[in-house]
């Protein structure tokens, strides 16, 4: 088996076009776009990126108010539940009484006498220890 080396007398084959002009093949024309356009080189990929983070970022959005949805419905499933059970009994057996401020100062004036008191020296921090 025999392989074919180009040799270094003979130039690389240009491919021709339909339309006559000439189109070298390799990377070369491929770095010539970033001269010749430069919206492909910085534009595009800008433009792409702003319109897929954006897509990006409205799905991570949506996600999260699934889930707050999904929260709430469970919350007022722990309403409804407590509702239905407050018809039947074990929630209304606990009834409050009503309090009111002026009647919570009233006892607390009798429980504290504001005329007799004694006074107590509170220690300083440094004044316990010795050293």
């Amino acid at each position: 088996m025999t392989t074919l080396e180009p040799s270094a007398a003979q130039p690389q084959r240009k491919a021709t076009t339909t339309s006559g002009r000439i189109q070298s093949s390799g990377p070369s024309s491929f770095k010539r776009w970033g001269r010749k356009h430069p919206f492909i080189r910085y534009g595009l990929p800008m433009i792409s990126l702003t319109v897929f983070g954006a897509v990006g970022l409205a799905h991570l959005i949506q996600g999260g108010k699934d889930i707050a949805k999904v929260k709430d419905d469970q919350e007022w499933d722990i309403i409804e539940t407590k509702k239905a059970l407050s018809r039947t009994g074990p929630i209304d057996a606990y009834k409050p009484k009503q309090i009111s401020l002026e009647e919570e100062l009233k006892a607390l004036k009798e429980k504290v006498d504001i005329n007799n008191y004694d006074y107590k020296r509170i220690p300083r921090p440094n004044e316990g220890k010795s050293g």
